[in-house]
C-alpha cells in the first residue's frame, strides 16, 4: 500500500514539472491547436456545405467535430517522444533516473501530461464549433467520459511514441517514422467518414486502430449521446494505454543504456 502511494505522489511530482512546462511555454500549444482549427473551419464547412459524405442524420461539421479533436489529441501526443530524447540529451532524465523515483511515475507522469494538453485542446475546439452549428451534450456523466477518454487516449499514444523514441533513437529518424504512422492512423479510423464508407479490408483494420475507439467515444458523448458503445469503447482503450504503458517503461529503460 504504502509503495502504491508513493508511486502515485512521484507520478504527480512529474506530471507538476511538465503541467508547468506547459505554464511556462504555452506557444508549442498554440501552434498545435492551428491545424485541427484549420480541419474543422476549412475541411469541416466546406464538406458540410455540400454533403459530399453521407453522414446519416448529423451535419458533416458534427460527424468531423469529434475527429478533430481526436486528431489535435494524437498529433501532440505522438511526439511526446521527442520530448523524451530531449531530455535524455540535456541529461535531465539521467539525474531523474539517479533519484528514487521508478521508470514507471516517469513515463506515466509525462504521459499523462499529455492528457493535459489534449483537454486543453479539446475545450478550443468545442468552443470554435458551437458558432458553427454543432450542438454537444453537457451531460455531467458524459463530460467525465470525455475527459476519461481524451487523458486515457493521450497517456496510450504518448507512450507509443516513447517506445517508437526508443527503438529509433535519432530525432530525425524518429520524426520520419512518427509521421509515417500518423496519418494511417488518423485515416484509417472513423474521424473522418464513416466505417460504413471504406473498403472491405480497411474496416477490419480500424478495429486493431486505437484511435477508432477514441472517436467513437467522442462521438457517443459529445454528439448523439448513445452511450451504448461507450463501455467497450473504454475497455479496448484501457488494454491499448495498460500495454503501451509498460512498453514505455520498457522504450525508457532502453533509451538509457
Amino acid at each position: 500500500m504504502v509503495s502504491v502511494v508513493n508511486f502515485v505522489k512521484k507520478t504527480g511530482v512529474i506530471l507538476e514539472f511538465e503541467i508547468r512546462k506547459i505554464i511556462h511555454d504555452p506557444l508549442e500549444l498554440l501552434v498545435r491547436m492551428i491545424q485541427p482549427i484549420l480541419w474543422l473551419l476549412v475541411f469541416g464547412t466546406m464538406f458540410n456545405q455540400y454533403r459530399i459524405i453521407n453522414t446519416g442524420n448529423l451535419s458533416y461539421i458534427s460527424f468531423l467535430t469529434p475527429g478533430v479533436i481526436a486528431q489535435s489529441m494524437l498529433f501532440t501526443s505522438i511526439f511526446y517522444g521527442i520530448a523524451i530524447t530531449w531530455d535524455k540529451d540535456s541529461g535531465i532524465l539521467a539525474k531523474l533516473m539517479a533519484t528514487p523515483t521508478s521508470r514507471g511515475s516517469i513515463v506515466l507522469g509525462k504521459a499523462l501530461s499529455a492528457g493535459v494538453r489534449g483537454l486543453a485542446q479539446s475545450v478550443v475546439i468545442i468552443l470554435l464549433a458551437i458558432p458553427l452549428g454543432v450542438t454537444f451534450v453537457f451531460e455531467p456523466l458524459n463530460l467525465f467520459g470525455v475527459i476519461g477518454i481524451i487523458i486515457l487516449a493521450s497517456t496510450c499514444f504518448a507512450c507509443l511514441s516513447i517506445v517508437f523514441a526508443s527503438l529509433l533513437r535519432r530525432r530525425e529518424r524518429f520524426m520520419g517514422v512518427i509521421q509515417l504512422i500518423t496519418m494511417p492512423l488518423f485515416f484509417a479510423s472513423n474521424a473522418l467518414y464513416p466505417v460504413e464508407a471504406m473498403p472491405q479490408l480497411l474496416q477490419y483494420v480500424t478495429k486493431f486502430n486505437p484511435l477508432y475507439y477514441v472517436v467513437d467515444a467522442l462521438r457517443s458523448l459529445l454528439i448523439t449521446n448513445n452511450l451504448s458503445n461507450v463501455p467497450m469503447n473504454f475497455v479496448v482503450l484501457l488494454l491499448f494505454t495498460t500495454f503501451f504503458v509498460f512498453a514505455g517503461i520498457w522504450g525508457l529503460k532502453r533509451l538509457m543504456e
